[in-house]
């Protein structure tokens, strides 16, 4: 668990309030690029934010080839390598990140307790050290490929006036022939095959050696089973946004699927009966984070570390709870989240009264219970985090065969 704030930390004042205008451009996802957090961070940074909304592989394509384009990238950790391949952007260097041991040994360990498991994959801590020679590994170093902050444990949703949640204990439960016809899977390759391989192997449908790894001949395999159940019907479809996974089970009547929170708080609002599980194998894990630019220096590159310590301080991780993401410095988030808030979202307790979203619509209602319980508890049930696999080219031509199919 993180530290306790002890006040003697604070971030830096901005460097550059008085210096003339500036405006940071943020690349990234509908994860973490809200309006209230632009409107945010131009109040209290004092300077223009220009936020670039894309879906993941797109985002991921112009970080990586058109690094002019953007000067924040904020992406999650298997988001990662092909972006730091081309040497589209810098390292962070963690002298300037204030609150640095105030981020929790999530990241930097990969563990939120000393004997919780570390999870499959791309665990953030495998990635997140830059070393002299510019290669990425989990030995500290004065650098770090980008700043964590927002993460979350994923896994399926279900309408609850479809099942129950003694039904929906196993990852099993979404390739169940139950659903058939009803059943939806997230349409990217490095976050909806492992929806799926958790699914094929607690079904006893297929075994890996390495589920966060796989082989050639292990994605043929699944993307066969796959494929050969889209072409029977078993599928209703497949969504690249919270917006589209919320329509499909508010307008095409999916039953389960693959499932984000930020779609669970949209079914909330639409008062969709919806669930998220709690499958014994474990969560399915993600991490996200800014990354800075290779074209800054000088006035920008300050602001741009201005932006990534404002992210940290407090107030940024309040917002983005209300959606049910967690923050790198809970406790900082803390400061500016009610009791009620803080016991819904980060203790696991049943909420004392109804509960905002960022948007101050009412998103969960008093007496609601998250589960999974607490963020240690779920933070200590981890099986995989999303990850780009050494076959990720492989895996790309096959699942878009599987989804054109």
């Amino acid at each position: 668990m993180t530290k306790k704030t002890t006040g003697k930390k604070t971030p830096t004042a901005p460097a550059v309030h008085t210096q003339g205008k500036i405006k940071l451009r943020i690349l990234g996802t509908a994860i973490s690029l809200l309006e209230e957090l632009r409107l945010g961070a131009e109040r209290d940074l004092g300077f223009e934010i220009e936020f670039d909304n894309q879906d993941f592989m797109t985002a991921q394509h112009k970080a990586a080839l058109e690094p002019m384009t953007y000067d924040i990238y904020d992406q999650c950790f298997h988001n990662l390598d092909i972006v730091w391949y081309w040497r589209a952007i810098q390292p962070v260097d963690i002298e300037r990140i204030p609150l640095w041991d105030e981020i929790t040994d999530l990241t930097k360990t990969g563990r939120i307790s000393p004997n919780a498991r570390i999870g499959h994959g791309d665990a953030p801590v495998t990635k997140l050290f830059v070393q002299s020679n510019l290669a990425l590994s989990d030995t500290p170093s004065q650098f770090i490929s980008m700043l964590p902050t927002t993460h979350n444990f994923d896994s399926f949703a279900y309408r609850t006036d479809a099942a129950n949640s003694n039904e929906m204990v196993s990852w099993a439960a979404l390739l169940d022939e139950r659903w058939h016809g009803n059943a939806a899977l997230v349409n990217e390759p490095a976050i909806g095959i492992f929806d799926a391989a958790l699914a094929a192997q607690s079904a006893g449908l297929m075994t890996f050696e390495n589920i966060g790894n796989m082989s050639v001949a292990e994605i043929g395999a699944l993307l066969d089973l796959l494929e050969e159940r889209k072409k029977a019907g078993f599928f209703k479809g497949f969504w690249r946004s919270a917006e589209d996974a919320a329509n499909l089970m508010t307008e095409n009547d999916t039953k389960i699927q693959s499932m984000w929170s930020l779609g669970i708080s949209k079914l909330n609002l639409r008062g969709v009966p919806v669930e998220l599980a709690n499958p014994a194998e474990g969560y399915r894990a993600w991490h996200g984070g800014l990354c800075l630019s290779k074209r800054l220096s000088g006035r920008m590159l300050d602001a741009a570390y201005d932006y990534l310590n404002w992210w940290i301080s407090g107030w940024p991780g309040a917002v983005v709870a209300r959606q049910g993401y967690y923050m790198s410095t809970p406790e900082r988030s803390r400061l500016h989240m009610t009791t009620a808030e803080w016991d819904y979202w980060y203790e696991g307790l049943p909420a004392a009264e109804d509960l905002p979203g960022p948007d101050g619509l009412t998103r969960i209602g008093k007496g609601a219970v998250r589960s999974g319980g607490s963020y240690w508890q779920r933070a200590n049930q981890i099986a995989i985090w999303n990850t780009t696999m050494d076959e990720h080219n492989y895996l790309v031509r096959r699942w878009m065969q599987f989804v054109a199919a």
